[in-house]
């Protein structure tokens, strides 16, 4: 007789692996959610006291090939606190703040610890963001993946009041750009990365680079989270767009919320490249257009204001502890 564990899914670890989430996953819990983990579906109150006009805000993502890193390295815990993060971004460029996240995780064998470490990263972001882990699935398709391998995505919903929402609509040739650094490559360009590093120039993970950084540490780097700094700027001063800079670089992502008429100017020489982007130029041989469509190149996210607003953003943000910079500016199209 056949069963499904001879099959390939064991169940028996599907429900080890629940177990041992249900703490980390409690430590998200915030004041909106209802029920428990393990029911057919997450529940959170739409009560959002204070808000006029509240709109629920999405956002789905994947890690990309960044996972094949974590498989080289058997380090996970990071990748998950990557997929929170860029979601939670990605909202945050809309003015929203995250309430509640969902994770999907498929795998050919389900191995518990492995699984365990992703959604422990997805929990700790989670909890950082103030946001919680309302759910999620595990799901065990024996030869769809190679062994060892899995693949992860995530949906997060967050809320911001229509009249504060950021949209882009109200920027102006005039308005200002500043950039906020990134941690590393985020969880964008890793095919390129690979290729460049270790097929091209087949560098081991140990390789140091000229600041100092283990190449492995350096691509494992996770992809931060700006929304405790942006907050704290919303709050205080008119934001009138908000660019997260992911695949499609910075002019990429930037001009997607730039309305007609205008176009970007910007400073390339207001910032250096990270060794990480250097070495991957010149392990690759990648031409600067190139490298520019395909990594932050050390700006992780853009804001976008009125002239009169810089230095007040600026103080803003560095009394949050970032590290602002003036990186151009928006110009009328054409000119």
């Amino acid at each position: 007789m056949s069963t499904y564990r001879q099959a390939g899914v064991d169940i028996d670890a599907g429900e080890s692996l629940v177990a041992r989430i249900k703490p980390w996953c409690a430590r998200t819990r915030t004041a909106g959610v209802l029920g428990g983990l393990g029911l057919f579906g997450g529940f959170f109150r739409a009560d959002f006291p204070g808000l006029a006009e509240p709109v629920l805000v999405s956002s789905v993502d994947g890690v990309g090939t960044k996972l094949k890193l974590a498989f080289q390295t058997g380090v996970h815990h990071t990748v998950g606190q990557d997929l929170v993060n860029h979601c939670v971004n990605d909202i945050l460029a809309c003015g929203a703040r995250p309430l509640f996240f969902l994770d999907y995780f498929a795998t050919g064998r389900l191995d518990v610890d492995t699984a365990a470490e992703v959604i422990r990263g997805l929990a700790q972001a989670c909890e950082e963001n103030g946001c919680a882990l309302i759910g999620g699935e595990t799901a065990e398709m024996p030869g769809f993946y190679a062994d060892g391998e899995y693949d992860m995505s995530g949906t997060v919903v967050g809320v911001v009041d229509k009249p504060r929402l950021v949209d882009g609509a109200r920027i102006r040739p005039g308005d200002r750009l500043l950039g906020l650094p990134s941690t590393g490559l985020h969880t964008n360009g890793y095919s390129l990365a690979r290729h460049a590093l270790f097929e091209q120039a087949r560098l081991p993970l140990d390789h140091r680079l000229t600041d100092g950084h283990c190449l492995a540490d350096a691509l494992l780097a996770v992809h931060r989270s700006y929304l405790r700094p942006v907050q704290a700027l919303l709050a205080d001063v008119d934001v009138r767009g908000i660019s997260h800079v992911t695949g499609g670089g910075l002019k990429g992502n930037t001009r997607r919320i730039l309305p007609a008429g205008c176009d970007l100017l910007v400073d390339e020489g207001a910032w250096e490249w990270p060794a990480l982007f250097r070495l991957i130029q010149e392990c690759g041989q990648v031409a600067r257009p190139e490298m520019e469509r395909a990594f932050n190149l050390g700006i992780g996210l853009v804001l976008i204001l009125a002239p009169e607003d810089v230095e007040r953003a600026e103080h803003v943000l560095r009394e949050q502890g970032e590290q602002p910079l003036r990186i151009g500016q928006v110009v009328a199209a054409g000119a």
